[in-house]
């Protein structure tokens, strides 16, 4: 499968035209020494991981979810570099959010694996858009960043009050634009279905790479 940020002939366009310096790293030094728990907080959340298959599996659902034109025509998520970053991460948040609550290693490897997973496609991304070595690694360091604040927000939003995950997605999912309260309101509306609907999926389909997104709100 293509990098997800990379799918169309614009994607050089957008990155250009995008100075706001959030996107960043390099494989060559991440994923050589692999998630050290000391490097970033996120590794409190999981520990080493080796289930790999499984968590391609997750993560090529979350990108097949994450490329859907309805999020992006109809939905007002801005189909940018920034905005496919933001709706990985979003859906990599709510993955993560439901292995967390099963409190095991196994659950926790996968939490891993997928994490891993998504840095290489970060980094891949970055490549495919003809960013140099050097470049790819410090931007890849803050996607990495970036991944773990939204984990925080949206994990703090989701306990908080009933405006807190409509005040998270629009500073971060709509952080670039200035969509309708109708468009953060029905996003709110798909993360909570979709918290609820993984809560009900028992954990050995999610241990087998088996996961299913529901329909983008229209």
């Amino acid at each position: 499968m293509r990098p997800i940020l990379y799918w169309d002939d614009t994607i050089k366009q957008d990155e250009r035209k995008n100075s706001s310096g959030r996107m960043p790293a390099c494989r060559d030094k991440f994923v050589k020494t692999r998630f050290r728990r000391g490097d970033l907080a996120i590794a409190k959340l999981f520990g080493k991981a080796p289930a790999a298959d499984p968590a391609r599996d997750l993560y090529d659902e979350i990108v097949r979810q994450a490329r859907l034109p309805s999020f992006y025509q109809a939905g007002g998520v801005p189909d940018t570099v920034d905005g496919r970053f933001e709706l990985v991460a979003l859906h990599v948040f709510l993955v993560l959010h439901r292995l967390k609550t099963e409190g095991t290693g196994d659950a926790g490897d996968l939490g891993q694996a997928l994490f891993d997973i998504f840095v290489q496609d970060m980094d891949a991304s970055l490549r495919e858009m003809g960013a140099g070595d050097l470049g790819v690694g410090k931007r890849v360091k803050a996607m990495i960043r970036g991944l773990y604040g939204r984990i925080g927000a949206y994990e703090s939003a989701l306990g908080g009050g009933p405006d807190s995950l409509e005040q998270a997605l629009q500073r971060n999912l709509f952080g670039t634009v200035s969509p309708s309260s109708r468009d953060v309101e029905r996003m709110a509306g798909y993360v909570r279905g979709e918290v609820a609907a993984l809560g009900q999926r028992p954990a050995a389909e999610l241990a087998a790479g088996q996961l299913r997104f529901g329909s983008v709100p229209a």
